[in-house]
């Protein structure tokens, strides 16, 4: 699957349909994608499945008023009728006085940079099966071992073609493969879970399915014995390869819709400090192999490096067309492709920066609070910044782990949070965020 001249030609027929039908303006999308995946529980195959699917889509705009709308069917009628059915939705559509392409001083230009996004290994279903085994084994291989939930590994390889009726066109592929085991610990009438897994863009650069598996296993055991805690304030760690979940209302709470809907904590925030002095968040869309690399944005935008957060102050606003309008700002290549609907906005490889001590330093500092290794079921208000968690993972006590923990919660205010996190030294990047173990003095712990 590739970008052949089918697509280019079906986008370039898309868009004219449009124009004949009349739309003032228009924006075309091709997607296609290839997916396997095999899963195993106990040795034993689960399911595998194989998927393959391409589609486009219309984005058609009559003055003020916009439709949307896909289509698997890629024939010369299927394309007219999309268009005709598009066109027509538009004239009937309510207006919307923010919506239009991006205009084109803001559109990427050049050369289209190599960032090795798409590999070209392609594993057969069989391997995949293989590579799935051997990591469940691996985890079950663990003394204190006894089930499991499964394993799994999967092969999928996209590509996206993106043209407007105003001359842009883009086109990316990327390939991703992935794979990780969840095995289940038991001890007379407990068990506990855990997992492992890791996402690659290239296939050789996944870690040995024995050490994803030996990784979950070792993890999961330990969680065996895991006792309940009183409620009280204390030091709280959350773990690097989960830590981004504290983190990630910031990325929604400063997404230029959000914030001109009214409906971010942050709304009021631009320009001032809401991390600690020292605090810094990247943004870096050109990183090779990156989990979110790319070189134009859902709207053909241009996009760029970009410090999100700098010393602790916010710095801007993550915008495409219509939130830049809204607010009275320029776009700044963050919409994500609508393919069937109007943009939204994200981001791309997310980069904060590590403080000195590594965790077991964060733990000596502290001396003793709560090591989060997981948690389940966030609650957030998004007005208030009001937030709370269930969590379990260890009670460290001394500097050094005591006991596993587990029916506990964790709840205060992001604002607050946010102003007395600091970050430790040990760098999980396993995915588009990379980011250490983060601690907070004084939370509130909800036990027994």
């Amino acid at each position: 699957m590739a970008f052949d001249a089918d697509s280019h030609a079906a986008l370039a027929a898309l868009l004219d349909y449009a124009r004949k039908a009349g739309s003032d303006s228009a924006e075309a999308s091709f997607a296609a994608r290839e997916a396997i995946s095999a899963e195993v529980r106990m040795g034993a195959l689960e399911g595998m499945e194989r998927e393959e699917g391409r589609s486009v889509a219309l984005r058609a705009f009559i003055g003020k008023r916009q439709a949307a709308a896909s289509s698997t069917d890629l024939s010369a009628s299927g394309l007219k009728a999309l268009a005709d059915r598009t066109v027509a939705m538009a004239r009937a559509a309510p207006e919307d006085k923010y919506c239009g392409l991006l205009e084109k001083r803001y559109a990427a230009t050049g050369a289209r940079p190599d960032l090795e996004q798409a590999d070209s290994a392609r594993p057969t279903p069989q391997q995949l099966l293989e590579l799935a085994k051997t990591c469940e084994d691996a985890s079950l291989a663990i003394p204190g071992i006894a089930n499991s939930g499964g394993g799994g590994a999967s092969s999928d390889f996209a590509s996206f073609v993106y043209a407007t009726s105003d001359g842009f066109e883009g086109a990316e592929s990327a390939t991703s493969y992935s794979l990780g085991t969840q095995p289940i610990a038991e001890k007379d009438d407990a068990m506990e879970r855990d997992y492992e897994w890791r996402t690659k863009r290239y296939f050789a650069d996944l870690p040995s399915a024995e050490s994803i598996g030996r990784i979950a296993g070792e993890r999961t055991a330990r969680r065996l014995g895991a006792r309940k805690i009183a409620s009280q304030k204390a030091s709280v760690i959350f773990e690097n390869r989960l830590a981004g979940r504290i983190l990630s209302p910031i990325f929604s709470a400063i997404s230029g819709s959000a914030v001109a809907r009214g409906v971010s904590f942050l709304k009021d925030k631009l320009g001032e400090r809401i991390l600690p002095e020292g605090f810094e968040v990247r943004e870096d869309p050109f990183v090779k192999r990156g989990m979110a690399s790319h070189w134009f944005d859902g709207e053909g935008g241009a996009v760029k490096p970009m410090t999100l957060i700098e010393d602790g102050v916010l710095k801007t606003w993550l915008l495409n067309a219509s939130a830049a309008r809204q607010l009275g700002l320029e776009p700044n290549g963050h919409a994500s492709a609508g393919h069937g609907g109007p943009p939204g906005i994200s981001t791309s490889n997310m980069f904060v920066k590590p403080g000195a001590l590594d965790l077991a330093g964060l733990m000596r500092e502290a001396g003793k609070g709560l090591f989060i290794t997981d948690m389940f079921s966030p609650s957030l208000n998004m007005n208030t910044a009001d937030w709370s968690v269930g969590v379990a993972g260890y009670w460290f006590e001394n500097g050094e782990v005591a006991h596993p923990v587990s029916e506990v919660t964790v709840a205060g205010n992001l604002l607050d949070i946010y102003a007395r996190l600091r970050c430790g030294a040990d760098l999980d990047r396993r995915g588009a965020l990379e980011i250490p173990s983060l601690i907070v003095d004084n939370l509130a712990i909800g036990g027994v």
